[in-house]
C-alpha cells in the first residue's frame, strides 16, 4: 500500500526578500478590504438603516476579539481612523475643543471623532458652547469631571447659561508625563495648568521639591513654552510632547492612578437607544424647606440609581443653586419617563440634558 505523501507546511520565515513581498502584498489587500468596507458604509448609510453606534459597536468587536501580537490600543486607533474616514465620506463634521492642540480635551476629541473630521481648537470652554449657539460647528467636547479635583466649573457654569444638549461623553484615563528637551536634574521650572499640577502634588514634591510650579491655562500651553526655554519642563500628555519635541523625563506621575477625565459631547444629535444608557439632567427647586428631599424621593420610589449628582451657586441667587443629576436608563425608559413627568411637577425649571449610551474609561 502506497504511503499517503503529507503536505509539506508552510514555515512562517522566509528570506527578507520574500517576507518583504509578503508584507507588500497583504498591504495591497488591506487597502483593497479598507476601501470596500468604507464603500459598503455608504451603502448602508443611504439607506438611512446605519444606526450611530454601529461603528462604535466594531470598534469594542474587534478590539475583544484581538488575538494579538497587536496591543488593544493600536487595534482601537485603527478602527477609530476607519470610523471616522468612512463618516467623513458623506459629511466632514466640525468639531470645537479647548485647545490648543494636543491638550487632553483635543485627545479625548481624537478619541470620539477621529482625525478624518475638522477638531477646531478654541480658547475657553466658554467659547466652545458659543461656537455650537452660532452654528460655527456640529459637536463639541468639554470637561465636565475629573476622579481627582472633582466638577469641573466653567462647564456646569455654561450649561446653566446655555442648555445645550449632551449626546455622549468620553471617560478618558488621563496619565501625566514630565516633558522636557533637558535632563532631569537641569530643570528648574515646571509649568502646566492648575489641575494638572494639583493632580501630580505628592510626585512634585517627593521627586522635584524645590522646583518652581508654574500655572498655565492649558497642559498644551505649557508644553510649548517649555520647548523655548533651558531648563523647563511641562505637564502635559504624552502627545503634546510628541508634538512639541519634548522627550518623556519621567511617565504617568499623577498620584492617583486611576485619574479619569469625563468628557461630555455637545451637539443636536439624539443618539439611538443602546440597553446601556445614562440620562443628564439639570433642575431648579423652590427655595424651601424639604423641597430637595421631595425631588430625591422620585428617583428612590422608581429604583433609579444616580450615578453623579453637583449642586451649582445660581448666579445672582444668593443660597439658590442649580442641580446637576446623572442617572442610569434613557428618557424614554417606561420608569424614567414617569420618573420625569413627577420631577417637572416638582420643579422650577428642568431641562433634560441628553440620553446616551455609558462609555467605558479609554486610554
Amino acid at each position: 500500500m502506497a504511503k499517503k505523501k503529507t503536505r509539506r507546511q508552510t514555515s512562517p520565515s522566509g528570506t527578507p526578500k520574500e517576507l518583504q513581498r509578503t508584507l507588500n502584498r497583504l498591504d495591497r489587500e488591506l487597502l483593497k478590504l479598507l476601501n470596500q468596507r468604507a464603500k459598503t458604509h455608504r451603502q448602508l448609510d443611504a439607506t438611512g438603516e446605519l444606526a450611530s453606534s454601529t461603528s462604535r459597536d466594531a470598534i469594542e468587536r474587534a478590539v475583544e476579539s484581538n488575538k494579538g501580537p497587536l496591543p488593544e490600543q493600536t487595534i482601537e486607533a485603527v478602527f477609530r481612523e476607519l470610523r471616522s474616514g468612512c463618516q467623513s465620506l458623506k459629511k466632514k463634521l466640525q468639531v470645537a475643543y479647548l485647545g490648543p492642540p494636543y491638550s487632553y480635551s483635543h485627545v479625548a476629541a481624537i478619541k470620539r471623532f477621529g482625525q478624518s473630521h475638522e477638531l477646531i481648537p478654541v480658547g475657553t470652554i466658554a467659547a466652545v458652547f458659543e461656537s455650537l449657539n452660532r452654528n460655527q460647528c456640529q459637536f463639541g467636547i468639554v470637561p465636565i469631571e475629573n476622579s481627582t479635583d472633582g466638577r469641573v466649573a466653567d462647564t456646569l457654569d455654561m450649561f446653566a447659561r446655555m442648555p445645550i444638549k449632551i449626546c455622549g461623553e468620553v471617560n478618558l484615563r488621563i496619565h501625566h508625563f514630565l516633558l522636557s528637551r533637558s535632563e532631569r536634574a537641569e530643570i528648574n521650572e515646571i509649568y502646566s495648568k492648575p489641575q494638572a499640577l494639583s493632580q501630580c502634588r505628592e510626585w512634585l514634591a517627593l521627586h522635584m521639591p524645590g522646583v518652581r510650579l508654574v500655572e498655565m491655562t492649558s497642559t498644551a500651553a505649557a508644553a510649548r513654552l517649555a520647548t523655548e526655554k533651558g531648563g523647563a519642563a511641562a505637564i502635559a500628555s504624552l502627545q503634546a510632547g510628541v508634538h512639541y519635541g519634548l522627550q518623556p523625563v519621567a511617565a504617568n506621575i499623577e498620584d492617583n492612578k486611576h485619574n479619569i477625565t469625563r468628557f461630555a459631547i455637545i451637539g443636536d444629535e439624539t443618539p439611538t437607544r443602546t440597553g446601556c444608557d445614562k440620562t443628564s439632567l439639570m433642575f431648579q427647586i423652590s427655595h424651601q424647606s424639604g423641597a430637595l428631599a421631595d425631588v430625591m424621593s422620585i428617583f428612590k420610589r422608581s429604583r433609579l440609581n444616580l450615578t453623579w449628582i453637583e449642586s451649582f451657586p445660581m448666579s445672582g441667587a444668593p443660597n439658590e443653586y442649580l442641580f446637576f443629576v446623572e442617572l442610569e436608563g434613557h428618557r424614554h425608559d417606561p420608569k424614567v419617563k414617569r420618573s420625569l413627568a413627577s420631577l417637572e411637577r416638582k420643579t422650577v425649571r428642568l431641562n433634560i440634558l441628553g440620553s446616551y449610551g455609558i462609555s467605558q474609561a479609554v486610554e
